[in-house]
């Protein structure tokens, strides 16, 4: 049986899973944060949802993350949390390497793609239909 690091490591020749594995990375990054920072606090999260004056199940969604489905947290949100962990919360804009470049606009490329094909076309009275004279197809 294969180790979880020997399938990551398999997985990461497809081009496709390596895309969508790159583009999660920031967001792991920012809960393996969350969850360092409470840890380095001696805090548990029922602690840390007493301070941000909400409740723990709130604060277990904030450090699991839920994936790209789910709400991304707000800076209000993250601020609390900063202050209840004693931190200070930094946001930073990193300039990427040329390889990270080229794999995010990639990325941004078909997000928009998916986009257009999922949006209605609208077009003004009278103007012509795309198929417009050809013969229906079935």
């Amino acid at each position: 049986m294969k180790t979880h690091d020997e399938m990551v490591t398999e997985w990461q020749e497809d081009p496709a899973f390596r895309n969508a594995y790159d583009a999660l990375a920031e967001e792991f990054a920012l809960f393996d944060a969350l969850f360092k920072a409470r840890t380095k606090a001696g805090l548990t999260q029922a602690e840390v949802a007493e301070r941000m004056g909400t409740k723990t199940p709130a604060v277990a969604r904030l450090e699991a993350g839920g994936g790209s489905k789910q709400h991304s947290p707000s800076i209000a949100t993250l601020q609390k949390y900063a202050t209840a962990v004693g931190c200070r919360l930094e946001i930073k804009l990193v300039p990427l390497s040329q390889s990270q470049r080229g794999r995010q606009e990639g990325h941004i490329r078909s997000k928009q793609e998916d986009q257009r094909k999922s949006r209605p076309t609208i077009r003004r009275r009278g103007s012509p239909s795309p198929n417009q004279g050809l013969e229906p197809t079935r």
